[in-house]
């Protein structure tokens, strides 16, 4: 975490593996500088009641639509980029004819840094500071290994993964950066235990 973002990971405990409404060290820029905090796994909006259970719903938010879904929108506009670094993610692959989770992680052994968007807001009740987030997406249709995941006729994804040289540019990005900068791994990137 120092080496490439010159912060330390959050005091705080957090889960080992991290589902939807947990916790989860998050990267991103505030005031100019990079920022290491514990933010919530699915982005919550300022209008929603439910702070909890909202996050089950906006965990991934595809990047075709997140400039225009009321839940991202605000969060896109404002150019609220971020990274989730995780040691590997997991996808279902059914190749098997069963959902088998399949674990995914760069072919270096390095983290893989997940392009996601950020939102924090006030609960006015009870003065808490929530932060959440959401990993982009974008269509895997095409993409040797990620192409391999989700069931049989829906249509493939992969999160949005983002190489080292450029985690700068995607923390600081403008709207036409951000967009260059949402695609698929190059091949040989990742790679998975199945």
């Amino acid at each position: 975490m120092k080496h490439h973002f010159g912060c330390d990971l959050p005091v705080s405990d957090w889960r080992a593996e991290t589902y939807p409404t947990y916790s989860a060290p998050f990267i991103y820029m505030k005031e100019n500088v990079v920022r290491c905090d514990l933010a919530q796994f699915g982005l919550v909006p300022h209008w929603a009641t439910d702070k909890k259970k909202f996050g089950l719903k906006t965990y991934n938010a595809r990047s075709e639509t997140v400039h225009e879904k009321p839940s991202y929108r605000s969060a896109w506009r404002e150019r609220r980029f971020g990274l989730i670094l995780t040691e590997r993610f997991y996808e279902p692959c059914y190749e098997t004819g069963k959902a088998v989770r399949t674990g995914i992680y760069r072919t270096d052994g390095e983290p893989t840094a997940i392009a996601s968007i950020w939102e924090r807001v006030i609960d006015k009740e009870t003065g808490e500071v929530l932060m959440s987030f959401s990993m982009l997406t974008v269509n895997a249709d095409n993409h040797p290994l990620m192409r391999r995941f989700h069931k049989p006729g829906d249509e493939k994804r992969s999160v949005v993964v983002i190489e080292n040289k450029n985690f700068d540019e995607w923390l600081n990005a403008s709207h036409e950066q951000a967009r260059h900068l949402i695609r698929l791994s190059p091949n040989g990137y990742l790679s998975s235990d199945t």
